[in-house]
Parts: C-alpha cells; sequence; structure tokens
C-alpha cells in the first residue's frame, strides 16, 4: 500500500504568518516537532480539512501551528520519538512537553539533579 502524503499548510500563531505549505506522510500530533527550512518548530494544533467526494469525506489537507523552538533546545531521539532533554537522566519525563520532574523548565546541562538512568 503506498503510503498517503497530506498537503501541510504550516503557519505561526503569534504573529499569524504562514511558513508555506509542505507534503507529509504522518500526522503531525501536538508536541511533534517539524523542521523547516534549517529551523526546528514545535505542533500546537492541527486542523484538518475533508472533501465530500463519491459520497464520502475525505481528508483534503491539513492545517498545522507551530511555534520556532529556541536555538538551544534539548532533545533526545527514544522510542520512535523525539523528547525534550536528556533521555539518559533519571528524572527525564520522556515526553514532547515537559522535560522532567526536578527541573521542567531548565537545561540539563549543568543541572545539579541530574543523574545517570537506572537499567
Amino acid at each position: 500500500m503506498e503510503a498517503l502524503t497530506v498537503p501541510t499548510e504550516v503557519r505561526t500563531l503569534h504573529p499569524d504568518i504562514s511558513l508555506g505549505k509542505i507534503y507529509l506522510d504522518w500526522t503531525p500530533q501536538p508536541g511533534n516537532y517539524i523542521d523547516l527550512e534549517g529551523k526546528t518548530y514545535t505542533v500546537l494544533e492541527r486542523r484538518h480539512r475533508y472533501q465530500f467526494r463519491r459520497g464520502k469525506y475525505h481528508l483534503f489537507s491539513m492545517l498545522v501551528y507551530v511555534q520556532l523552538n529556541p536555538d538551544n533546545l534539548e532533545r533526545s531521539f527514544i522510542n520512535n520519538r523525539w523528547v525534550i532533554g536528556d533521555a539518559n537522566c533519571r528524572y527525564n519525563a520522556h515526553s514532547e512537553i515537559i522535560r522532567c520532574a526536578v527541573n521542567p523548565y531548565g537545561l540539563c546541562q549543568g543541572c545539579e539533579s541530574w543523574e545517570a538512568q537506572l537499567e
């Protein structure tokens, strides 16, 4: 079966600017990351647009609202997804939205609470 690619418009919320249209072969969820023109964006919201054809509704396009990530964003790729922070730390939340329980808004590098994850 061939992968379905959906035209997706990428927009920022504040200010409301269109960053362009891309074709995705996956469905972005809030918290996922999109790399576009050398910059990384976090997906905040996704909207579907459907078209009625032959008695059924078909996904026609998507609209995703994104936010630019800071340049110093720490990310780790585990279990086929990106998570914020150092995934090797015992306190990492393994989440796309929150970094850890001890220091949710700070950087992992130089954190006094960093501990290696127990195996």
